[in-house]
């Protein structure tokens, strides 16, 4: 079964690494246009001006009407050109700018977590010996949900690495 799933995981690791790159989304987009362009004009016979425009149409999906495939193998390039763009490169172009768009600047970072989780496991040690102390039993902490991962003490960053500003975040391009 694990072999049988292995493609499928090149493929969704391939469309993660292309999804986050908006180079590739777009040189990935222009070579479509060329290359479709380049083959429906010598399967069409037409230039190569009216070859791109032919992509470009086709591949918004306007499709003005003014150019056509007559061929079977013209109409399953733009079959196979308009499924692409459509399914999957324009999905990923939007979703990718749209997720530059959302961004939450109260966001805590990384290190910010795990010093605020360590900061709670301090209180809560000093906590459990103040109570021992007075004499008071504490109730137990509620049982966490299963396969939810925990840091142990020493997964705290020190707190001369904390960034300072919580939310802020580098581009990536």
């Amino acid at each position: 079964m694990e072999l049988l799933l292995l493609p499928f995981r090149w493929i969704y690791r391939a469309l993660v690494w292309f999804a986050n790159s908006p180079r590739t989304l777009i040189t990935s987009y222009l070579l479509m246009i060329v290359v479709a362009g380049v083959i429906y004009g010598e399967v069409e016979e037409r230039s190569p001006a009216d070859a791109v425009w032919w992509a470009v149409v086709t591949a918004s999906t306007v499709g003005y009407g003014d150019i056509s495939p007559t061929t079977w193998a013209g109409r399953t390039l733009a079959a196979l050109l308009i499924s692409t763009m459509v399914l999957l490169v324009i999905p990923l172009i939007t979703a990718h700018f749209a997720s530059r768009l959302i961004i939450d600047d109260n966001a805590f970072e990384h290190e910010e977590q795990e010093q605020l989780k360590a900061d709670v496991r301090r209180m809560r040690a000093l906590l459990e010996e103040l109570a021992t102390r007075q004499g008071i039993d504490l109730p137990p902490l509620p049982p966490l949900p299963p396969n939810q991962p925990v840091s142990g003490p020493g997964s705290a960053s020190p707190r001369a690495a904390r960034s300072g500003r919580a939310g802020t975040r580098r581009p990536r391009w």
